[in-house]
């Protein structure tokens, strides 16, 4: 199973986090995508998020629109991010690869 979650608002970290926990806890092998844009996009810098973002099997992807609109630049995220050209376009490509789609 593929899925990916989608993060824009800021006060949605916490609630996808607890879905991913959640998720990983079951038996079938899932590959999870959390794809961040928007005003959500500064959760990166957020301290409280450090711990989620380093969840191992969890890749994060971060929109490069979002990151120039509030001047964030790759060197600020963590080390395993993945800075993707628009999150929109990585969403529909993702889905395109059977990604299922999920906004907390």
């Amino acid at each position: 199973m593929k899925v990916v979650f989608h993060i824009d608002e800021q006060e949605k970290w916490a609630e996808t986090a607890s879905n991913v926990k959640n998720l990983l806890k079951e038996p079938d092998k899932i590959t999870i995508i959390i794809l961040v844009n928007g005003a959500a996009i500064t959760g990166y810098l957020a301290a409280e998020n450090q711990a989620f973002i380093a969840t191992e099997g969890v890749t994060f992807h971060a929109c490069s629109n979002a990151m120039r609109a509030n001047k964030i630049v790759k060197e600020q995220l963590p080390k395993d991010v993945v800075v993707v050209s628009a999150g929109v376009l990585d969403l529909i490509e993702l889905q395109a690869e059977g990604f299922a789609y999920i906004k907390p």
